[in-house]
């Protein structure tokens, strides 16, 4: 707050010295590293040129050191952040707690009612939006075509989990540093988790049953954890379990993999012949299944918010308004080409015809539109989301099973044991919170 202080007189006495307009505001915002958010960063000439008395400064974190970081400044009311990257976990429990400023007198043509239906809801708190989608996704499977079809296999476009096994097989050549099956390890609710999680709910398992009591001891959990891991042991890369979003991007970038399941973000990444080594060889499909009736999707938004503490809202409201409107996708479009607009937040953009013929626009969307956060397990459960569960301990627990299955994926300890340990912290969480 010193900071900002001084910030704001220094530019005070700037305008008095020269005549001149200075920023008069400074606006910090914390984002995550990834390439969308890089990219806005880079764009945001556009804005400041609109609002010559705002002055932008970026805290740009790793996913798991951002959580850390905006979970404890907005329940401290720190007000170190005029503007936080937060997703649809966070939005609702920390609008519920006051902490968040509701975001209703957006311009008029702001167009809110245009923002993805699946996004809008998950960004709402008792109907009111809390944070705007800056982009939205799903999981799907991007996969090798070239790798494919040297292998003699085609790949469905939706596909079973034993057929990504059968394809990772023989597309693994270790030799060549070619890895079949590039998935994350790396510890985090949102990292590691985020991905287990789906494929538990595609094996038929549940974090809790519908009294609360923790299920991972379940036959279903022991059967989808053991596969993963077996995946990543015989045909993932080396280190797999320090490899997040960003980590596995590379390898793909660089050609090391054969598949690679995650966020449907990354397929502007991937197609990137500026970043991308194998950027023409590169196919979807939908997130595999076990023929339970769920495929391993997920759905998120990393959206923009204002923390409660900030004492430049209305400029904090007007940066997310330039960032997450219709203006803002075609600003990407004219200057990187639609492939790399930010995908999954608007209707507008799945309507537009230039958007359609982006090869990975429909599938992203038909993977959007497959996730159900309100019934996200083949057997009924008391919870909302579907890689992770909305209650406040969540990331306590998911944060903790995390690293268990994180050494376990490093060789430290079995499935079962990843499983047991998961079981036991996780019934001890409940239990101190009450349920």
């Amino acid at each position: 707050m010193y900071l900002r202080n001084a910030l704001c007189a220094a530019s005070a006495l700037a305008v008095m010295a020269t005549g001149a307009v200075q920023a008069e505001t400074t606006l910090t915002i914390a984002t995550v590293n990834n390439g969308d958010m890089i990219r806005m960063q880079g764009l945001t000439d556009d804005f400041t040129a609109k609002h010559p008395d705002i002055q932008l400064e970026w805290v740009t974190l790793e996913e798991n050191v951002l959580r850390q970081r905006v979970t404890q400044d907005i329940a401290t009311n720190g007000g170190q952040f005029d503007v936080m990257t937060i997703g649809m976990y966070e939005t609702p429990i920390w609008a519920a707690q006051n902490w968040l400023v509701p975001l209703t007198d957006m311009g008029a043509d702001y167009d809110a009612d245009d923002i993805l239906p699946a996004m809008r809801a998950g960004l709402s708190h008792d109907g009111t939006l809390y944070a705007a989608p800056f982009y939205g996704e799903s999981s799907m499977v991007m996969y090798r075509t070239d790798l494919m079809e040297a292998a003699g296999l085609t790949m469905p476009e939706a596909p079973t989990w034993e057929f990504i096994k059968e394809a990772a097989a023989a597309m693994t050549d270790k030799d060549a540093e070619i890895y079949g099956a590039c998935l994350r390890g790396k510890a985090g609710w949102g990292e590691n988790m985020a991905f287990i999680t789906t494929v538990a709910n595609s094996f038929g398992a549940r974090w809790f049953d519908e009294d609360w009591t923790p299920q991972l001891d379940s036959p279903e959990w022991k059967e989808a954890v053991t596969f993963y891991n077996d995946l990543l042991q015989s045909y993932g890369p080396p280190g797999a379990s320090t490899n997040g979003f960003n980590e596995n991007l590379a390898l793909f970038q660089q050609g090391k993999c054969g598949m690679w399941i995650d966020a449907t973000v990354a397929a502007s990444f991937v197609t990137n012949p500026d970043d991308s080594t194998v950027a023409d060889k590169v196919g979807f499909a939908l997130a595999p299944d076990t023929g339970k009736g769920k495929r391993a999707n997920w759905l998120w938004a990393w959206a923009l918010a204002v923390p409660a503490g900030s004492d430049a809202k209305d400029e904090a409201k007007a940066f997310i308004e330039w960032a997450t409107s219709k203006e803002y996708l075609a600003l990407v479009a004219e200057n990187e080409g639609w492939a790399n607009v930010p995908p999954g937040s608007r209707t507008s953009l799945y309507e537009n015809p230039e958007y359609a013929k982006v090869p990975f626009a429909q599938m992203t969307l038909d993977s959007i539109n497959a996730a159900d956060p309100n019934s996200p397990t083949v057997d009924p459960v008391p919870y909302v989301g579907i890689q992770y569960v909305a209650i406040p301990e969540w990331a306590g627990i998911g944060t903790s099973a995390g690293q268990e299955f994180s050494a376990m994926v490093a060789g430290q300890q079995t499935p079962d044991e990843a499983l047991a340990k998961a079981q036991a912290l996780v019934a001890d969480e409940m239990e101190a919170a009450g349920y």
